[in-house]
């Protein structure tokens, strides 16, 4: 195991650096310090040849660029959609910003991942460990919030990525990682041959902004079932593209991790399982990115919009709570 630096450029007066953690058996993930990004995840394929199996940039100006799609970022306060950028706490009411048509999207006009976050290299466990500070009122938000990511790469090749925060004030929370991944090595392959399986039965239905109804439907006989695997490109044109919250299967209720999804690139022979302590899962398939469908993104979440929904799941973090995720992406060759 080791943990290599180089210089990424500068955000705000402060240096962004690239951190690279490597495995013994050769894999790496490098992530830098702005938007707490994973840049890459180079690992190997079926004839042990190493690749990147994630969308990223070579330049922090790239990330920097407006036209971004939070490629590889740490997504918060508030992962997903707002409705009307409007939520509710204890009878107060609390605006944020509009940053998608009429709603909230991904924690408002600069998030966490438009963030400069300190980062601390850990070559004991191979970790990198980045916190940050969203003050009281940042995008609209109440309260302070403390909150730490912690990424581990394991020679089980899993990439781990441990969330922990905490509020000075009650405030809705909801934090995802937003690597686009494409398990053939090469970006400029479209995923549609990916062969997919979501432990998910159900999904939360939306409306044509992509705010639930409140409404939970089952995947059966639907384009959005996956209880089986199948090529993610079979039932995509009638669909229009994926962009769904997916409800995982948790037969005992527990909190704990999960298996969420199973990915294959059959070419390459790049197996990769999903595991979180998150409720649901937004499968997104690149679909309003230049070129379309180069990537997909497993986004372990709660749910959309659940602040403005009791009968969601709570998202709602208070003083003396800790709030705690954990995902891990465990990526072999077949």
């Amino acid at each position: 195991m080791s943990i290599s630096k180089k210089p990424f450029g500068n955000f705000e007066n402060k240096p962004v650096t690239e951190y690279t953690l490597q495995n013994a058996s050769g894999m790496q993930v490098s992530i830098i310090n702005y938007g707490a990004t994973v840049t890459k995840i180079i690992t190997a394929d079926k004839n042990n040849m190493f690749a990147n199996v994630v969308n990223g940039f070579d330049n922090l100006d790239d990330y920097l660029n407006s036209s971004n799609p939070y490629m590889g970022c740490i997504v918060g306060r508030y992962c997903n959609r707002i409705a009307h950028g409007i939520f509710t706490i204890d009878g107060k009411e609390y605006k944020l910003a509009k940053n998608h048509g009429e709603h909230s999207l991904h924690g408002g006009n600069k998030g966490f991942d438009k963030a400069w976050w300190n980062a601390e290299p850990n070559e004991a466990d191979n970790s990198l460990k980045l916190t940050y500070l969203s003050k009281d009122g940042e995008e609209g938000f109440p309260g302070n919030l403390n909150i730490t990511v912690i990424y581990s790469l394991t020679d089980d090749n899993e990439v781990k990525i441990d969330y922990k925060a905490t509020t000075d004030q009650s405030t809705s929370v909801n934090f995802t990682n937003h690597c686009y991944f494409n398990l053939s090595g090469n970006s400029n392959t479209p995923i549609l041959d990916h062969e997919l399986q979501l432990f998910a039965d159900s999904y939360t239905v939306s409306d044509a902004t992509l705010i639930p109804t409140g409404e939970i439907a089952s995947v059966k006989n639907t384009a959005l079932d996956f209880t089986s695997t199948k090529k993610t490109g079979k039932d995509i044109a009638a669909i229009g593209g994926y962009d769904h919250n997916m409800i995982i299967r948790k037969d005992d209720h527990s909190t704990g991790l999960t298996i969420a999804a199973n990915l294959y690139e059959p070419v390459s022979g790049r197996f990769m399982q999903m595991f979180t302590t998150e409720p649901a899962v937004q499968f997104y398939s690149g679909n309003q990115e230049q070129g379309n469908q180069f990537g997909l993104c497993l986004e372990a979440q709660h749910y959309p919009n659940s602040p403005n929904e009791p009968s969601f799941p709570n998202t709602l973090l208070k003083p003396g709570e800790a709030y705690r995720q954990v995902t891990i992406y465990k990526i072999s060759a077949l």
